[in-house]
């Protein structure tokens, strides 16, 4: 399992803006691609003198399928959030190979 993390540092004043677009637009685009099983978007609990740090967990299969995703559909996305947020915004992508998930089931 790989996890494609990116980390995004958003104006202030385009903060609700963009949250609103990443759960109703973005995030389902991404997932529609069908390379990704599932998104975690979660808030980066620092304070920041310029914008807010978010961080977008996608999940994906193996690294041959994020390839096809970097491949077929990279541009397109990524070419969306320019157009919208453009100066906004600040991103960087990480790659991460999953080696051990560990679930904690509370017996009842």
């Amino acid at each position: 399992m790989y996890i494609y993390n990116v980390t995004v540092n958003i104006d202030r004043s385009a903060e609700q803006d963009w949250l609103r677009w990443m759960q109703e637009k973005h995030i389902p685009d991404m997932l529609a691609t069908g390379k990704f099983s599932e998104a975690k978007l979660s808030q980066v609990m620092v304070e920041e003198e310029q914008g807010v740090t978010y961080s977008v967990q996608y999940t994906t299969d193996s690294e041959e399928t994020l390839q096809k995703y970097y491949g077929e559909n990279a541009d397109k996305l990524r070419k969306e959030s320019l157009a919208l947020f453009g100066e906004k915004f600040v991103a960087f992508r990480t790659e991460l190979k999953v080696i051990n998930h560990v679930r904690n089931f509370v017996k009842s």
